[in-house]
């Protein structure tokens, strides 16, 4: 399942937060409560590359994934490039 961090800003306060969800979609402002303020701006989280010690791991949020990604690892690496390849090779969906 695809996973972004979405960036807003509110159009009543201004005030500017993120949320990550499954989709693009918009959200209710945390701080004054106006609602229905779309994302002026979102990353795709869905595939990742952590570092862990001399170690890159490749992770993807599984299609079972339903309100967190529960990130699964696909692999480790002994360069971030070989990670990224990999990734890149590998249907993402």
């Amino acid at each position: 399942m695809a996973w972004f961090l979405n960036l807003y800003r509110c159009a009543g306060c201004s005030k500017i937060w993120t949320d990550e969800w499954s989709c693009t979609c918009d959200d209710d402002c945390p701080h004054c409560g106006a609602r229905h303020m779309s994302p002026f701006n979102s990353e795709d989280l869905t595939e990742l590359i952590a570092q862990e010690g001399d170690e890159f791991v490749a992770i993807r949020s599984p299609d079972s994934a339903e309100h967190s990604p529960d990130y699964r690892e696909l692999g480790r690496f002994p360069t971030r490039a070989q990670a990224e390849e990999f990734l890149s090779s590998t249907d993402s969906h």
